[in-house]
C-alpha cells in the first residue's frame, strides 16, 4: 500500500508541482488549499505525512499543526514556508512540526526528508531507532542494546524529540520551546539539566555516546 501524503498549500502552481513530484516517487498525494478542508480530510482519511504551508487563507499553518497533533500525535508534519527566521522556526516546532523547510527548497532534499520521516514512523509501528537505541512511541518504552531504560515523562519527551531529529543540531531554545511549551518562566539551563539526566541513563556504560553537545548552541543525537 502506498503512503498517503497530504499537501496543505494555497499556491496552486507549487501544490501541483509537489503533487507531481510525490506521485513520481510512488506516493499517493492529496492537495487541500485551505486549513478547514485539510482538517476535515484528515479526520476522514488519516494521512501518513503532511506537507504544510504556514500562510493559509483561513488559519495559520501553526494552528493546523496543533489541531492535527491533537488527533494524531505521531503524525509527521513537515512545514514548507518562506518564513526563515529563528523565531519562525521556534513557533513551528512549538506547534508540533517535526521538520521545517524554507522556500525555495531543493526537491531532492525534500524527498530525502520525507523518506526519512516515513521510515521513522510508518513501517516500524511507531518505533524510533538510532544505532542500538530504540524508542516505542505507542508503549512509551525505551531500550538500549535490548535493555529497558526507565525514563520520566519529561525525559521521554526530550529523547523522542532528539530521536525524531537525529543528526540535526537543535538549539537549547528550540528544545525548551518544544518540550516545556508555554513555560515562560523556565530558563534554557533546564535543558542542560535534563540532557544530563538522559546521558546518565542512555550513554553511561554504552559502547558509544549518542547524545552530543554542540558548544555554544545545543545538542544532537547521532551515532558517530
Amino acid at each position: 500500500m502506498r503512503n498517503s501524503i497530504l499537501i496543505v498549500e494555497d499556491d496552486t502552481e507549487l501544490a501541483s508541482h509537489l503533487k507531481t513530484l510525490l506521485r513520481q516517487a510512488g506516493y499517493s498525494a492529496t492537495v487541500k488549499a485551505k486549513a478547514t478542508e485539510a482538517l476535515k480530510f484528515a479526520d476522514t482519511v488519516r494521512p501518513d505525512l503532511v506537507l504544510l504551508d504556514l500562510q493559509l487563507p483561513d488559519l495559520t499553518g501553526e494552528g493546523v499543526s496543533v489541531e492535527l497533533k491533537k488527533t494524531y500525535p505521531d503524525l509527521p508534519v513537515i512545514m514548507l514556508t518562506g518564513k526563515d527566521t529563528i523565531s519562525d522556526k521556534l513557533e513551528g516546532f512549538r506547534s508540533g512540526a517535526d521538520d521545517y523547510i524554507t522556500k525555495p527548497f531543493n526537491a531532492d532534499e525534500l524527498m530525502a526528508r520525507i523518506n526519512a520521516k516515513l521510515r521513522q514512523t510508518n513501517a516500524n509501528g511507531g518505533i524510533l531507532r538510532v544505532d542500538d537505541l530504540e524508542l516505542n512511541q505507542r508503549t512509551v518504552e525505551v531500550k538500549r542494546g535490548g535493555k529497558t531504560i526507565a525514563l520520566t515523562p519529561q525525559e521521554f519527551k526530550l529523547l523522542e524529540f532528539l530521536m525524531k531529529h537525529a543528526g540535526t543540531v537543535l538549539s537549547r531554545e528550540m528544545i525548551l520551546n518544544r518540550i516545556w511549551q508555554n513555560a515562560y518562566d523556565i530558563e534554557t539551563r533546564v535543558v542542560d539539566v535534563y540532557v544530563g539526566y538522559l546521558r546518565k541513563k542512555i550513554d553511561k556504560g554504552a559502547r558509544k555516546r549518542l547524545i552530543h553537545s554542540v558548544r555554544g548552541f545545543g545538542y544532537t543525537l547521532k551515532a558517530k
